[in-house]
C-alpha cells in the first residue's frame, strides 16, 4: 500500500445541483451557481479534523465521519493508498437537506481533493463512477462534476454521463423552505411499481426536457411535468407541494428539486415568477456552466473535472 506525502494542500469548489427537474428521475440534473469551497491539507499522523463555516457549522461531524472526509477515505482506499492525517476547512453555502445536492457536493469535493493530494490523475469517468458508488445514484454528482445540464445513466461498468450547455435564456429560481428533508424518507415513499401510462408519460417529458433545456426553453412548462415520483412524496412535504401546484397553475415551469423540499422554477428570459410564500426564501441562481474545480498549492494552473 502506498502513502500520500504530508504537506500538500488543495482547494476545491463544487456547485449546488438540482436533480430530476420533474420527469428525469435519477437521471437528469442541473448545476447551479452556488458553491461550497473545501481546503484539504495532508498532515503527519492519522488525525482527521474538519472545520466548518456557514451551512452545517456546529451540527455536522468534525472528524472522519464528515462526508467530505469519508469520501476522501473511500478514494484513498480505491487508490490503494494509506490515509494521511487530514486537516479540512469547509466554507459551505449550499443549504443542507434541502434538495440542492449538498451531499453530492461533499462527495465530489472529497474525491477531487483526495485525487489532488495523491496526484493520482483520476479521469472524470473514474470520479463519476466512484461518486455514484458512494452516493447511490448519479443525478446530482454528474452535474456537480461536469457542470451544466447532465444526463446520467448506469451501465455494467458503472455510471456515465453526458453534459450539455443549457440555453442562456433559462433563469433558475429556487424556493428554499425553512424545513429540511431527508432523501431516504423521500425514497421510502416511492412505490415499487408504476402504471405503464405514467412511465410512458415521463419518458416523453424527459426526452422533451433535453430539447427544452438545450435550445427550446419555450417547451419547459410541458417538459417539467411528472407522474413518476412527485405525487407519491407529496404528503411528506405538503408546503412544497402546495407551492409547486401554485407555480404550475400560474404557468411557471417548476418541479421539486431533487428529493425536496426546495422547489425549482425555470423562467425564460426576464419572465416574472411568483413571490415566495411564508416559510420559503426565493433566490435567483444562474446555471453553473463551470464544473467542480480544484487547485493544488503551487500548481501552475487550475484543472477542471471536465478537461483533466
Amino acid at each position: 500500500m502506498g502513502a500520500v506525502s504530508t504537506g500538500p494542500r488543495a482547494t476545491v469548489r463544487v456547485p449546488a445541483t438540482s436533480a430530476n427537474l420533474g420527469p428525469g428521475f435519477d437521471s437528469l440534473g442541473l448545476a447551479l451557481d452556488l458553491w461550497d469551497e473545501v481546503t484539504a491539507e495532508a498532515t503527519s499522523g492519522t488525525a482527521i479534523t474538519v472545520e466548518v463555516e456557514g451551512e452545517g457549522a456546529g451540527t455536522v461531524p468534525g472528524d472522519e465521519r464528515h462526508l467530505v472526509a469519508s469520501a476522501m477515505l473511500r478514494t484513498f482506499a480505491s487508490l490503494d493508498l494509506a490515509t494521511p492525517g487530514l486537516k479540512l476547512k469547509c466554507r459551505n453555502r449550499i443549504p443542507h437537506a434541502r434538495g440542492l445536492g449538498s451531499s453530492s457536493a461533499a462527495i465530489v469535493a472529497g474525491i477531487m481533493l483526495a485525487d489532488a493530494l495523491a496526484g493520482a490523475g483520476l479521469t472524470p469517468g473514474q470520479k463519476l463512477k466512484l461518486a455514484d458508488e458512494i452516493e447511490g445514484h448519479p443525478d446530482n454528482v454528474a452535474p456537480c462534476l461536469l457542470g451544466g445540464f447532465t444526463i446520467a445513466y448506469s451501465t455494467e461498468d458503472g455510471a456515465k454521463a453526458v453534459a450539455l450547455d443549457p440555453s442562456p435564456r433559462i433563469r433558475p429560481w429556487v424556493y428554499i423552505p425553512q424545513t429540511k428533508g431527508l432523501t431516504s424518507v423521500a425514497r421510502a415513499a416511492l412505490p415499487e411499481k408504476v402504471a405503464y401510462a405514467d412511465a410512458v408519460f415521463n419518458l416523453s417529458r424527459a426526452a422533451l426536457l433535453v430539447a427544452a433545456v438545450s435550445h427550446q426553453p419555450s417547451r419547459l412548462f410541458e417538459a417539467t411535468d411528472d407522474r413518476l415520483h412527485q405525487r407519491f412524496r407529496a404528503s411528506g412535504m405538503p408546503e412544497s407541494t402546495r407551492l409547486l401546484q401554485a407555480l404550475r397553475t400560474s404557468g411557471t415551469a417548476a418541479a421539486i428539486s431533487g428529493a425536496g423540499p426546495t422547489v425549482l422554477a425555470l423562467a425564460v428570459d426576464d419572465a416574472d415568477v411568483p413571490e415566495a410564500p411564508a416559510g420559503f426564501e426565493r433566490r435567483r441562481l444562474d446555471c453553473a456552466s463551470g464544473a467542480a474545480l480544484v487547485a493544488s498549492e503551487g500548481a501552475a494552473q487550475v484543472a477542471t473535472a471536465a478537461n483533466e
